[in-house]
């Protein structure tokens, strides 16, 4: 059992360290980070609040097997609720946090807010998949828990730009939650065309790889770019490619 939790776990972990780490100006508390993990599980629980009602509405489709159901259930079985939940939870965590002063925190509290999620998650996967727990772990390690690390920072940067430069980047307030939520529907998207024609297995794994790949560095890009803001307390020449 001790396994299990270590491999769900542990990759969360360590792209969280990897996001402390690069807060080079000035680090955030240790206790806060974890504090914004605890936040992150419980996340979960408020995505289920979001999800269910959409569930009993109908707008999750039953089964998949199509290119729109699949998109249906990503959506709204998936991004919607869990990206609104992560971000919910960060608001809730952040509107009275003190060490809150610098624009790289807001990526540093979303990655924490955003891998306690991905932990929590990564764990129920796991206990489900009883003795391929390993091969799962391996496989989401390398897909799941890097694309929740996209979509943290994501949802952090834009967070920061709505809290320290709202009136310079006055559409940073709906992107916050839009933009993570559009890239998780894309990746769920992706991943779950799989039911749809499991012929397509390789290509959608390959095609999977790349896009957790493409948001990862523009993940690192946007925290140099925040770093660089903080240093020098310009607001102005931020880049919202």
């Amino acid at each position: 059992m001790l396994n299990v939790i270590a491999l769900a776990v542990l990759p969360a972990l360590i792209l969280l360290f990897y996001t402390y780490q690069q807060d080079r100006l000035q680090r955030e508390p240790v206790g806060a980070v974890m504090k914004g993990f605890g936040w992150g599980c419980l996340s979960v629980l408020c995505s289920l609040c979001i999800s269910v009602p959409l569930m009993s509405l109908g707008w999750v489709p039953p089964e998949i097997d199509s290119f729109w159901s699949a998109a249906g259930t990503a959506f709204f079985g998936a991004a919607i609720p869990e990206e609104t939940a992560k971000l919910f939870c960060l608001w809730l965590f952040l509107r009275k946090n003190p060490y809150f002063d610098e624009r790289m925190d807001g990526i540093v509290y979303a990655v924490s807010v955003g891998m306690g999620f991905a932990a929590f998650e990564n764990l129920e996967y796991l206990l489900a998949a009883d003795t391929m727990w390993i091969t799962t772990g391996i496989g989401r390690s390398l897909t799941a828990i890097p694309g929740h690390f996209g979509f943290a920072v994501i949802m952090g940067y834009y967070y920061s730009l709505n809290h320290f430069d709202r009136y310079r980047a006055p559409g940073a307030g709906w992107k916050m939650w839009a933009f993570p939520v559009l890239a998780h529907g894309i990746y769920d998207t992706i991943a779950m065309l799989a039911e749809v024609n499991a012929e397509l297995s390789g290509i959608i794994t390959i095609a999977i790889l790349l896009l957790v790949f493409r948001m990862v560095k523009w993940a690192r890009k946007r925290m140099e770019e925040q770093l660089v803001v903080d240093a020098t307390d310009i607001p102005e020449g931020i880049d919202e490619q």
